[in-house]
């Protein structure tokens, strides 16, 4: 054999067996992976239930398919209100979830949604992702066998359905009232008998039948899906419990931890895409379904002063002691306490000053 053919041979042999070699490497960066992840919502809510599909889509579709992510709606699989313990027994491998559905484990686990009278949406989101939120929280997570990702915010919600008026703290004693997280404890300081444990589906059929007297959900376009204004006729405001609730993407931290760090990345931005787009439905969804309820004759009010003075009083007062016996609740809760007062210095220049000078012309038809 002459010189150069042994060459050129040595060469191709050279070469396919680095492909050989490269294949296996490949591989094993992006490896065939199938998760299951249950939500908390059902499907019939779509925009807070369209967080899980745009985390699943994403992910497909970054990982040409090789990392998968099967969807089920509350009760395919768990309750809703059961999520966050089915992915710490491993029963499924994420959830997308409210963390304060899970407040009665620990009262840590309400500040990652939203605690009354906390942050906002654009508040929540920079504490998350600029602050110390993500660290502390999945700190927190870690003692329960989750890691965890903002995967969604409504933005400050709606006070709740009230079957009558609700003038003075006096009207709200002895009221039944569907209410979710740490506002269950606020509110009953005010002689309010909250009910937590009842999920979407439940709440309608409990306000019909006058086992509740008032609810609260979401805002104006999932209320009015489920029909809370053919029953209750009083559409309350703010939610102050709520002011930009988080939802998040809990994860098994095993299952977290052994993803290859390429599928954690992917994994990550599709939460933060699922974050800002389901913020974005809401206020594009929200003022039309707010017109429709009102054309439905249903009454706007807000919550007196009275009755927000007596509530925030309540939650500072909460908030103190828990801080004495929850040595993870007061580490985070000090955190975004002191974030949100620095916060509040710029946001009343900027945003407030603005925001109401615009809404000022949008009052007077100038807009």
């Amino acid at each position: 054999m002459d010189r150069r053919s042994f060459i050129a041979k040595a060469g191709f042999m050279g070469a396919a067996a680095s492909s050989a070699l490269a294949a296996p490497a490949i591989a094993q960066q992006s490896p065939k992976v199938t998760w299951r992840m249950t939500s908390s919502f059902p499907k019939s809510l779509d925009t807070i239930y369209g967080g899980i599909d745009d985390i699943a889509g994403r992910v497909s579709d970054a990982t040409d398919g090789n990392f998968t992510i099967q969807t089920f709606e509350a009760g395919e699989i768990v309750p809703g209100m059961q999520a966050a313990d089915a992915v710490s027994a491993g029963t499924v491998d994420a959830a997308h979830t409210c963390s304060y559905y899970f407040w009665n484990k620990d009262p840590t686990y309400a500040i990652g949604t939203s605690l009354p009278f906390g942050l906002n949406a654009r508040l929540s989101n920079a504490w998350y992702y600029q602050g110390n939120g993500n660290a502390l929280m999945n700190e927190f997570y870690a003692t329960q066998g989750l890691y965890g990702l903002p995967a969604g915010n409504t933005g400050v919600q709606m006070g709740g359905w009230f079957r009558k008026e609700i003038n003075t703290l006096d009207d709200l004693r002895g009221l039944k009232m569907r209410i979710s997280g740490l506002a269950g404890k606020v509110i009953s300081k005010i002689g309010v008998v909250p009910q937590q444990d009842l999920a979407a589906g439940d709440i309608y059929a409990a306000l019909e039948k006058g086992t509740l007297d008032a609810c609260e959900w979401v805002g104006p376009y999932d209320d009015l899906k489920l029909g809370f204004q053919k029953v209750a006729k009083y559409y309350y405001y703010p939610g102050w419990w709520e002011g930009g609730a988080v939802i998040h993407a809990l994860f098994n931290l095993e299952k977290w931890n052994n993803l290859p760090k390429s599928y954690q990345t992917v994994l990550a931005d599709a939460c933060a895409f699922a974050n800002s787009n389901m913020l974005a439905k809401y206020d594009v969804k929200n003022p039309q379904a707010l017109k429709a309820v009102v054309d439905q004759g249903v009454t706007l009010r807000p919550f007196s002063q009275e009755i927000m003075e007596a509530c925030f009083q309540a939650a500072m007062a909460i908030y103190a002691d828990l801080s004495k016996s929850n040595a993870y609740f007061k580490k985070i809760y000090d955190d975004q306490v002191a974030y949100k007062k620095d916060a509040y210095l710029w946001m009343q220049l900027s945003e407030y000053t603005y925001d109401t000078f615009m809404m000022i012309q949008q009052r007077a038809g100038k807009l």
